[in-house]
């Protein structure tokens, strides 16, 4: 009688290279994964690696497909990066020293013209949001403050609300 082949078995030289994998990994996330290949290796079943690992038990099914679908290497990439900027550091300086200049001279320089220059550099479209994070990377500060509070009360309401003696004749 032959013997039942379980769903997404692990073969030896798979488990021997997750092994080589684990020892030179550096990221926790990548050694869970490696970590619940191992496990299945040992003959574990679902809820017991999820038990241990704190994945869901359909979760680490999946884990074991895409490790037979894609291969151990694919398997352990780090696939998550910080830093997700759009341009390097340096084009983003090449991007502003033009505007820099212009500040430096006196003119009005907008946050609109830098997203308009800095998206046709990029190719596509940013949020504002993403162009005031770059300034403030850059050291970039509003230096002129505003001339007056926009709710500041006129001068007659000042005035009115003033309250007045009058000085007594003693």
């Amino acid at each position: 009688m032959e013997k039942k082949r379980k769903k997404h078995e692990i073969s030896d030289a798979d488990y021997a290279l997750v092994q080589e994998l684990a020892k030179k990994n550096k990221h926790k996330r990548v050694e869970k994964r490696l970590q619940v290949i191992a496990l299945r290796y040992e003959g574990l079943t679902d809820s017991e690696i999820a038990a241990r690992t704190g994945y869901h038990r359909k979760r680490v099914s999946q884990l074991c497909a895409q490790f037979c679908k894609v291969g151990a290497e694919q398997y352990a990439a780090l696939k998550y990066r910080g830093n997700h900027r759009s341009l390097t550091l340096d084009d983003e300086n090449e991007l502003l020293d033009e505007f820099r200049q212009r500040a430096e001279q006196g003119q009005m320089v907008s946050v609109q013209e830098i997203k308009s220059a800095f998206d046709q550099k990029r190719g596509s479209q940013s949020g504002s949001g993403y162009i005031y994070m770059l300034l403030a990377r850059h050291g970039w500060r509003k230096v002129m403050p505003r001339s007056k509070h926009p709710n500041k009360a006129s001068g007659e309401a000042i005035d009115a609300s003033k309250k007045l003696t009058i000085p007594s004749e003693d």
